[in-house]
């Protein structure tokens, strides 16, 4: 079911008949999101919850691929012996 934001504001009732309700600007007739009823919100809340952090730990690896600071490889090194490292790296 679509709904406008104001026809939400006033009938707050909707989940009584619905799992859950699409919210449509009437207007420009964008998208503006999803309300889902109490009976699923702890389910939904668990599911994004798990999808955010898989999502946040894979932008760190990404980071810490490049950044190398992480995982204590520059330790005692010279400027030197970590650009012939990288450049060992890349040549293979």
């Amino acid at each position: 079911m679509k709904v406008g934001i104001r026809d939400l504001m006033r009938n707050t009732g909707l989940f009584e008949n619905h799992d859950y309700v699409d919210v449509e600007d009437k207007r420009s007739h964008t998208y503006k999101g999803l309300f889902v009823s109490p009976k699923y919100a702890a389910e939904l809340k668990a599911y994004l919850d798990r999808k955010i952090q898989k999502e946040k730990r894979r932008k760190l690896a990404d980071i810490m691929q490049f950044a190398g600071a992480g995982d204590g490889s520059f330790a005692d090194r010279s400027v030197q012996e970590l650009t012939a490292d990288k450049r060992k790296r890349y040549e293979e």
